[in-house]
């Protein structure tokens, strides 16, 4: 009987040993997958040249990896940065959100049809000044740049003031009131603008077959626009385009359905062009460019090749250090890293995250971070081997004391880049986001891959000389 009950024991652990090296072998596999799909995805040339091969070689047809380039912010591209102030004095405090919205949707619009690749448009709220940040990679000429923004027109509907109010502003502006010679005196702003409109096209009238252009606004203006006409009817509506007027029809009746035109002494090709640059986006707010700057694609090369001999260098002193102070755990922790590298690279393709020297900066930080969670691990490792344990008891144990130093040393560290991706700007985003996504990705690398390159070669014999390990 006791015999029976040994032999069973026996039997269930070797069934346990069995299960535990079909896990390790179907976790590397895992990993050994990962790496290639990884690394064919930031270099699939290297993919490509071996599917060139097989295919000419054995008549097979596989296809070329799929390509996808790095996002690079201006730093390392180079191209042109503006800021610009929105100004919202005629917009309700709680509608300014909005308004700072349609304005970046129309510009990244009017941008696009340009052909800029990724521009980057950022809303900065600073007290009471609202401006908006827009990157536009590659593009070096910084006056054609400008142009491509500021041919967006601003479009308005002003009501026509009362003769009384229009007397007392003219007298203001003769007596040199500063502030008089700001004011319309004839037209006062409205609620509708071009954030309303929904879409503008080239029509002509079917009595005199003069060209005009036709506005369709949204729900919500087509109601607004009702609401002008019915208040008005008798009086000028005018329409203003970048600060000037354009068009000033007298309503006759309330109109309804949303629908209006910009009637004037237009060409066909100037009406056209009106319509096509309304329909690029007409900004909900006029915006006042207040600062400039140029980045020429010469620095931004340098900028790229100078941040990536750092990390080479930086990259190659770890694995140094690794593999000197723990010796052969070192070097699967430095095989780790590779694979750490290899994968948080692809993954900042398929954000795809912007990466800029301070994007770079946070990369390299979270890769010391990735090593100093191998290193408190070995550290733990040996102190158990001090103890007296095996080096594969004394490897779990070590895991499982340093985890708890691993997780909040990277929950801090994660939860401080959340907080600059959320009140930061620019630059400070982009270190806060490669940051976050490095120290997620580092935890992973220390508990999974290093832990199962070291199990998979223990298993595999090579775990009996403790020296060699650590």
């Amino acid at each position: 009987m006791g015999i029976f009950l040994k032999r069973q024991k026996s039997t269930e652990r070797e069934g346990f040993h069995d299960r535990q090296k079909s896990k390790i072998r179907l976790i590397m596999l895992g990993i050994f997958i990962l790496t290639i799909v990884a690394g064919s995805l930031n270099y699939p040339n290297l993919w490509d040249k071996g599917v060139d091969w097989i295919n000419s070689n054995i008549g097979i047809k596989i296809p070329h990896f799929y390509k996808l380039p790095f996002k690079l912010g201006l730093d390392l591209q180079g191209g042109t940065h503006l800021i610009y102030e929105a100004n919202l004095s005629t917009i309700e405090a709680g509608e300014r959100d909005a308004s700072l919205d349609g304005i970046r949707d129309v510009i990244e619009r009017r941008v696009n049809i340009f052909g800029v690749a990724e521009p980057t448009i950022q809303i900065n709220k600073s007290g009471d000044s609202y401006r908006l940040i827009v990157d536009l990679p590659g593009v070096t000429d910084i006056h054609q740049a400008i142009e491509m923004i500021g041919a967006t027109p601003y479009l308005e509907f002003k009501e026509q003031r009362e003769q009384a109010e229009t007397d007392e502003i003219l007298k203001r502006q003769q007596e040199g009131d500063e502030e008089a010679q700001k004011i319309d005196p004839y037209f006062t702003s409205t609620q509708l603008t071009g954030r309303y409109l929904k879409k503008s096209q080239l029509a002509f009238d079917q009595t005199t077959s003069k060209p005009h252009v036709g506005l369709e606004f949204t729900d919500e203006g087509g109601k607004i626009f009702a609401e002008l006409t019915k208040n008005n009817v008798g009086k000028i509506l005018a329409i203003y385009l970048d600060g000037f007027p354009i068009s000033a029809p007298r309503v006759q009746e309330e109109i309804t359905g949303g629908n209006a035109q910009i009637t004037g002494s237009f060409t066909t090709e100037e009406a056209k062009e009106l319509a096509q640059r309304l329909n690029a986006g007409a900004l909900p707010v006029p915006i006042n460019l207040i600062s400039q700057q140029n980045i020429g694609a010469s620095l931004g090369h340098d900028s790229l090749i100078k941040s990536l001999k750092a990390g080479l260098i930086g990259f190659l002193a770890i694995l140094l250090f690794m593999v000197v102070s723990y010796r052969l755990s070192g070097f699967f922790a430095s095989l780790s890293l590779i694979i750490y590298v290899i994968v948080l690279l692809a993954l900042f393709k398929l954000i795809p995250v912007t990466l800029t020297l301070a994007g770079i900066a946070g990369f390299l930080l979270s890769m010391g971070m990735a090593v100093d969670a191998n290193i408190l691990i070995f550290s733990r490792t040996k102190e158990e081997v001090r103890e007296g344990r095996g080096f594969f008891d004394a490897l779990n144990v070590g895991i499982k004391r340093a985890w708890p130093s691993i997780r909040d040393g990277n929950f801090t560290t994660i939860l401080v880049g959340l907080i600059l991706f959320m009140f930061g700007t620019g630059f400070v985003k982009g270190f806060a986001l490669t940051l976050i996504i490095g120290n997620l990705i580092n935890m992973f690398s220390a508990i999974v891959i290093t832990n199962y390159l070291i199990r998979f070669f223990i298993k595999g014999g090579a775990g009996g000389h403790k020296k060699i390990w650590l």
